[in-house]
């Protein structure tokens, strides 16, 4: 009986330490995906991205830009659904739109690396990045952290003395256990570590967004994930305090 139960106990701690090891090795194969640039051509063929790429390469490099914003369709949407939010705010702010639909943190940093902050050197760029990689690839927290990090890595090799607004990735999912939802809650808990660099500000507005129970509403973001007009319009409004500081703007 007791050669029984140390095999068993071998057997159970032999199991747990392989399980650990994996997810160690999932882990780091995730941040590696996250960290490293990768473009969205999927053969030599243009498509929509690249067009918009080049396209957003000619609009930062024939214009003088205070403000950047840079994510993926939630950013976008600025130009869509936000839009009237956008001229109200920032269309006489020397603003540009950086956001791309679905993009994902490495695709950011592909963006970087090849040409969209060249020789732009803003006041301030706002960084909203990492719910595509809570819903596309199901990413660690630590994975979309990192890409994160990179992201303002390659920021402030570009342009130092930009100050960056960092913003908690939105909620998604009606339910606050929402396993998507509790994914983005955890990568901002580590990202709002990364306040600690110089010149980074780390804002999360997530609250505006909800209703006291935590529950995400259709009213404000109808597919549970992209603002509608109503939540572009909460989204300026909580960052504009901080932005105006930012900017060096008087009231």
């Amino acid at each position: 009986m007791l050669r029984t139960r140390v095999l068993y106990t071998v057997i159970v701690c032999t199991f747990l330490a392989q399980s650990s090891v994996h997810a160690e090795n999932v882990v780091k194969a995730a941040i590696k995906t996250a960290t490293t640039p990768a473009h969205r051509m999927k053969s030599d063929e243009k498509n929509w991205w690249q067009e918009r790429h080049e396209d957003k390469l000619t609009e930062a490099q024939n214009g003088t830009w205070d403000l950047v914003f840079l994510g993926d369709s939630i950013t976008h949407g600025w130009e869509g659904i936000g839009k009237k939010t956008w001229n109200k705010y920032y269309q006489k702010r020397k603003a540009l739109n950086l956001g791309f639909s679905g993009d994902r943190t490495e695709h950011v940093l592909w963006r970087l690396d090849n040409g969209e902050l060249d020789e732009v050197l803003p006041k301030v760029v706002v960084i909203m990045i990492g719910t595509n990689n809570t819903g596309a690839r199901k990413d660690p927290p630590k994975a979309i952290a990192a890409g994160i990090e990179k992201i303002i890595e390659r920021i402030k090799a570009k342009a130092p003395d930009t100050k960056i607004l960092l913003l908690g990735i939105f909620p998604r999912a009606q339910k606050s256990n929402s396993p998507q939802r509790k994914n983005n809650d955890d990568a901002n808990t580590l990202i709002s570590k990364l306040s600690q660099k110089k010149n980074v500000i780390y804002l999360n507005i997530n609250e505006r967004f909800l209703l006291p129970d935590g529950t995400l509403s259709k009213e404000i973001m109808p597919d549970l994930l992209h603002p509608k007009q109503k939540g572009y319009a909460i989204w300026a409004e909580a960052i504009e305090p901080t932005l105006r500081t930012l900017l060096a703007e008087s009231n």
